[in-house]
């Protein structure tokens, strides 16, 4: 059997549907593509340890920035819902907080199984 016939079995398996030989080819050499350009720029920057550390603060900063947005959704969200309930007659407030609750914790735990 010839490695295109393989190839083309391979795909007809595949639940994402046909996938021909071109584009496993194509996909190959894109991932080829890209593990030299992550070669030479590591190449660069050990070549410059300055650069390096530059390079490694600005992505720490990344990183907080990208965590400070997402608590200040998180403060939003929380404003949001008060401002929600607070229109909300007194008698359903409870059964809301409950509800709202139940569908945080949910949330919640599916983002902590995520990460863990």
């Amino acid at each position: 059997m010839s490695i295109e016939n393989l190839i083309k079995s391979f795909g007809k398996e595949l639940p994402l549907g046909e996938m021909n030989t071109e584009n496993l080819v194509m996909e190959a050499l894109r991932d080829m593509v890209k593990d030299e350009i992550k070669s030479h720029l590591r190449k660069k920057l050990e070549e410059n340890p300055e650069l390096k550390t530059e390079l490694k603060e600005a992505i720490e900063l990344f990183i907080e920035a990208k965590l400070r947005e997402t608590f200040a959704g998180i403060k939003l969200a929380k404003a949001g819902t008060k401002l929600g309930l607070s229109v909300v007659p007194d008698k359903m407030v409870e059964e809301l907080t409950k509800e709202f609750s139940k569908v945080f914790e949910k949330e919640l735990s599916s983002i902590l199984e995520k990460s863990f």
